[in-house]
């Protein structure tokens, strides 16, 4: 049966772009480009992971391993730049708040030297509110996954003091 469903080019956002997308930047940039971006469904985030992070200080330093937390925020931020590429530009720069992570899963170890490719794929949107699936992987191996829910907001510049 021939597949007769319209066919969507993926788009790639390197480095300079993603810093124009989303807030984060160093150390907390936890994506180096996305590709296979697909408008209002999906995104592929790529990270290549480096001993000269500042968490594998500390994280541990005699077997660095990347924290868990830094691969859901890997998620997060390829989650974060698919919103801003189904947005528009209106949307750059926008910060994006977690409401939920669900079903957090931790496979394997990712360490320096791992290049890890994070799928993240739109479940729904209301609003403000998106709701992502993702997957990490390394050499295309699942090495965590989790379900996400974040908030997209204006940045007004407030301060927590």
């Amino acid at each position: 049966m021939a597949d007769n469903s319209p066919k969507q080019d993926a788009d790639t956002a390197d480095i300079s772009r993603i810093v124009e997308m989303i807030p984060h930047r160093y150390p907390m940039l936890m994506i180096d480009r996305v590709v296979d971006i697909v408008h209002d469904q999906s995104a592929t985030g790529i990270k290549s992971v480096s001993i000269n992070e500042p968490q594998f200080r500390g994280h541990f330093p005699n077997h660095p391993v990347m924290p868990g937390v830094m691969i859901v925020e890997s998620m997060a931020q390829t989650a974060a730049v698919l919103v801003v590429h189904t947005l528009g530009p209106a949307a750059e720069g926008k910060l994006v708040y977690f409401m939920s992570i669900d079903g957090a899963r931790f496979r394997q170890p990712v360490v320096p030297g791992d290049a890890m490719r994070v799928e993240v794929v739109k479940v729904r949107n209301r609003g403000p509110v998106w709701k992502f699936r993702a997957a990490a992987k390394v050499d295309g191996k699942v090495v965590a996954e989790a379900e996400f829910a974040a908030m997209i907001r204006e940045d007004d510049g407030g301060s927590l003091a």
